[in-house]
């Protein structure tokens, strides 16, 4: 039942809604009300505020590591691993769907990259490049995201599919993290449905501009 107790754990600190408590703290108004009314660091950036912006980017990316590394602190044991990706993915369902919010919430991708940190460093730094690289040339931070979400779960299988000799913590990389990962990436992608249909439109701004 372990990996039961990891999930909630996860889904408890991902729910905690960074962007809208800062937003209110630092007297910027409900974070909903403004631009897309997400609650992410991309739609508080703009408020005008980048260093605001910064703090919750970390807080959002910070609960999703915290999440993964309590599973591993506290459920030391052989199947840690499937409590540690259990942790992560229900840390960005919180972050998408938390109950506080009545299951509005933002759209995962700094939360998915700190529980891509959590489980793997070369995962997380993979994923924090590929969003650098997109989010840059492209100027769309919705681009850059969803890039680094589909990024998480091929880089896991590349290192854990490639090592050799091949131990325990490869397999239950490659048959537990890697699957996960995949998962985490379709929900973000889910949440940016409506930024593909802007998109797709030419319609979708660039980064630090309203929508």
């Amino acid at each position: 039942m372990d990996w039961l107790y990891a999930a909630l754990l996860g889904y408890l600190l991902g729910s905690i809604p960074f962007g809208l408590l800062l937003a209110k703290a630092a007297g910027k108004g409900d974070i909903r009300q403004i631009g897309s009314g997400n609650i992410g660091a991309t739609n508080v950036l703009r408020t005008g505020s980048k260093g605001l912006a910064a703090a919750v980017l970390l807080l959002d990316a910070g609960k999703g590591f915290a999440a993964v590394w309590l599973a591993w602190v506290l459920w030391q044991q052989a199947a840690v691993a499937l409590d540690m990706a259990m942790a992560g993915f229900a840390a960005l369902i919180g972050h998408c769907f938390p109950l506080w919010l009545r299951f509005r919430g933002g759209k995962g991708v700094a939360t998915m990259l700190g529980a891509s940190f959590g489980l793997d460093w070369r995962i997380g730094a993979a994923c924090t490049l590929t969003w650098l690289i997109v989010a840059l040339a492209t100027r769309r931070s919705s681009l850059g995201g969803m890039a680094s979400a589909a990024a998480a779960s091929v880089t896991a299988f590349a290192v854990y599919f490639t090592h050799s000799p091949r131990t325990w913590d490869d397999l239950a990389g490659l048959w537990i993290f890697t699957p996960t990962l995949a998962l985490m990436a379709i929900l973000v992608i889910w949440q940016h449905r409506e930024n593909i249909k802007r998109l797709r439109s030419g319609t979708e701004p660039k980064i630090g501009r309203k929508p």
